[in-house]
This record gives C-alpha cells, sequence and structure tokens, in this order.
C-alpha cells in the first residue's frame, strides 16, 4: 500500500476532517481514504444535464406524440375575476 504525506494543510480543514471522522464512526485516516476513493472513481455512466436524465427516466411510456415548440407565443396569464 502506498503513503501520501499532504503538507501545509490548514488547522480548520483538519478539524473538519476529523468530525466528519468522528460522525462517520471512524479514524481521521480512513475517512481521507474514503473521500479519495470517492474522488477518483470513475463515474458509472456519462451525466447529462438536469432536464436530460428526467427525460431518460420517462422515455417511452405515455406520450405518443411530439410536444410541439412553444417559443413565440405571448402567454395568457390567469385571470381570477
Amino acid at each position: 500500500m502506498a503513503q501520501l504525506i499532504v503538507r501545509d494543510l490548514e488547522d480548520d480543514v483538519k478539524a473538519k476532517l476529523r468530525r466528519r471522522a468522528a460522525a462517520h464512526g471512524c479514524s481521521m485516516e480512513e475517512e481521507v481514504r474514503a473521500i479519495l476513493r470517492d474522488a477518483v472513481r470513475e463515474p458509472t455512466s456519462p451525466s447529462g444535464g438536469l432536464g436530460s436524465e428526467i427525460a431518460a427516466l420517462f422515455k417511452g411510456i405515455g406520450l405518443d406524440q411530439e410536444i410541439p415548440e412553444l417559443r413565440g407565443f405571448q402567454p395568457n396569464p390567469a385571470k381570477f375575476d
């Protein structure tokens, strides 16, 4: 196993790491290892924007027609008479 030394780490960063480790019930070293593992983990699939993600969830269900583009239309405000 490799070792890594980090110099000039700010005191508040170290304190926050210690608190985070305590909250997760592990040592500060193990917490840093987990953070580093997560940081270099390969994404499982390319991430799109939020709209693309939502569209992918509902692709192929329910709607049989194209939704017309609404650009250029003036919205009609609701009337509360």
